[in-house]
């Protein structure tokens, strides 16, 4: 995202959505960084969630996290 991502609006949204909650964060590191997050089943099942970030501060749902979570099956021994 390198630089256009300081003239996006939703990411001024985040910023400020995150810092009237009251996080403050660090400025140590590369700051040009999208995160994402997976859930990964036992075994065959493979991946249940995938959630890549599309600008700074896009965060994933926690209720379908959980829900993907909870679809992991124990792997039989």
């Amino acid at each position: 995202m390198m630089l256009s991502g300081f003239f996006r609006l939703g990411v001024w949204q985040n910023f400020f959505r995150a810092w009237r909650g009251g996080y403050t964060g660090n400025l140590e590191g590369e700051g040009f960084t999208l995160g994402g997050v997976y859930v990964i089943g036992a075994g065959r099942q493979g991946v249940l969630l995938e959630h890549r970030e599309k600008e700074f501060g896009d965060k994933v749902s926690l209720p379908s996290v959980l829900e993907a979570a909870e679809k992991i099956k124990p792997q039989a021994s």
